[in-house]
């Protein structure tokens, strides 16, 4: 049952803010958190609250289910904003909760990550001493954004983006509510449940405002304002919804997850999904140049000398959409991005390249052996710099075998293994004769 206070000023209260639930079993979707058996069920259910951080997308119920975890648990409910607030608004709520004793107090802080660290650890003595309960709300991984300390003092809960069966339950009871007969047609209520993108929201303001236009345009019609009955086709909601904005968020926790899934979707050659991660980047705002580095670098990282082709064609995709701009060159990027899912596959040099930085990093500084050593004055020369140096091109083979290009100390080390894929399983068969040649140079056996 909703609070009928909730609906005093239909005209000015905001249709999102008059739906907003009561009562836990009134929240849609979070079925993982909420459901019977679930973490936060279980929670309400054994009576003891705990500190938490409620990780999630706009418009999933961040703020409306810490209100009600507040009434659940029986504390009074004090909600700080982290862009608006500061260390004086902290210290005025910590005030209210030593007030409210031995009444619990929840403070609820909107947007956490703005908070700085000195910020974010006011809090930590009140937490430890259950003073109050902190619950705290970001769309930012708190990995990265909150400090270890407070994180460590609480349980991070991830909400998800709304499904459409959650979405088309809120415009089921938005409709609900409404005084008038209302129709919506069904491919105009999918467009509307596509629009919202997951945020409930951004579907109820969507919904209000296609309401207020109808119902307008219905009561001038009709020459009063009497409620009317109201039909929503698709082409009266594609007139009222503006241009849309999808979640995205340029340099954020959504933008690196669809890079991690453009990237995987190249590493597993699969062209479609490739396309549609860089279509998902380019219609969400991602900088075009951005995108161009990333996939010049899975060139190298996941295809490598399987293929050095692949280099060559997101290079060049680069370099066309700096010329073209977008919309043009963007076909440039889709065009290297297929290629690059259907080249074939090796991190090999990317291993390689690994593990010779990892060693060096980890080992002094190895002198260059003498043989290898450039000679340009007397003196070095007649310290031998040089003296023993083999030029391969005037070996057999072009091949100075036996030869070390190395430190004595690591002469056998091996890092870079060629798979059996593309020009690579030739590069594997050279190498593998070269080898050869200097086990038989090395045992006395000259003859290739």
């Amino acid at each position: 049952m909703q609070n009928p206070e909730l609906f005093a000023s239909p005209g000015k209260v905001p249709l999102a803010e008059r739906l907003r639930p009561t009562r836990l079993a009134d929240i849609v979707g979070q079925e993982h958190l909420l459901g019977m058996g679930a973490p936060l069920q279980l929670a309400v259910a054994s009576g003891v609250p705990h500190s938490m951080i409620l990780w999630g997308p706009p418009g999933v119920g961040k703020t409306t289910l810490a209100r009600l975890l507040a009434h659940a648990f029986g504390l009074r409910f004090v909600s700080l904003s982290a862009v608006l607030g500061g260390v004086k608004e902290i210290r005025e709520a910590v005030a209210f909760a030593q007030a409210q004793q031995p009444h619990g107090t929840l403070v609820f802080v909107d947007e956490v990550h703005r908070f700085n660290k000195a910020q974010q650890d006011a809090f930590l003595p009140h937490v430890e001493s259950g003073l109050l309960v902190f619950v705290g709300a970001t769309t930012e991984n708190p990995s990265f954004e909150v400090n270890s300390a407070l994180l460590s003092r609480a349980t991070v809960y991830l909400l998800r983006r709304l499904e459409h069966s959650a979405l088309r339950a809120l415009v089921e009871r938005a409709l609900g509510q409404e005084s008038a007969t209302i129709e919506v047609a069904e491919d105009a209520l999918s467009v509307l449940l596509e629009s919202a993108d997951g945020d409930g929201r951004r579907l109820l303001n969507l919904l209000e405002v296609l309401l207020n236009t109808q119902r307008l345009k219905a009561n001038s019609a009709r020459g009063g304002d009497h409620p009317v009955p109201l039909k929503i086709g698709l082409a009266t909601l594609k007139a009222c919804l503006g241009e849309r904005v999808r979640q995205f968020d340029q340099g954020g926790d959504v933008f690196y997850d669809q890079i991690s899934a453009l990237h995987k979707s190249v590493r597993g050659s699969n062209p479609e999904a490739g396309l549609y991660w860089l279509a998902r980047l380019i219609d969400g705002g991602a900088d075009p140049r951005y995108l161009a580095r990333r996939i010049v670098r899975m060139s190298c990282e996941d295809i490598g000398l399987a293929d050095p082709r692949a280099l060559q064609v997101a290079t060049e995709a680069a370099q066309a959409w700096e010329r073209l701009g977008s919309p043009e060159g963007d076909l440039a990027l889709a065009m290297a991005v297929t290629y690059l899912c259907a080249a074939p596959k090796s991190d090999a040099v990317y291993r390689a390249w690994q593990q010779a930085r990892s060693f060096v990093a980890d080992r002094g500084s190895d002198a260059v052996p003498p043989h290898l050593r450039n000679a340009p004055t007397a003196l070095l020369k007649s310290l031998n710099y040089g003296s023993a140096y083999r030029n391969p091109h005037e070996e057999p083979h072009a091949y100075a075998a036996g030869v070390s290009y190395l430190p004595d100390d690591i002469a056998g080390v091996q890092w870079y293994f060629p798979s059996e894929r593309g020009l690579e399983a030739k590069i594997a068969e050279k190498l593998q004769r070269l080898r050869a040649l200097d086990h038989n140079a090395s045992s006395g056996d000259l003859d290739p």
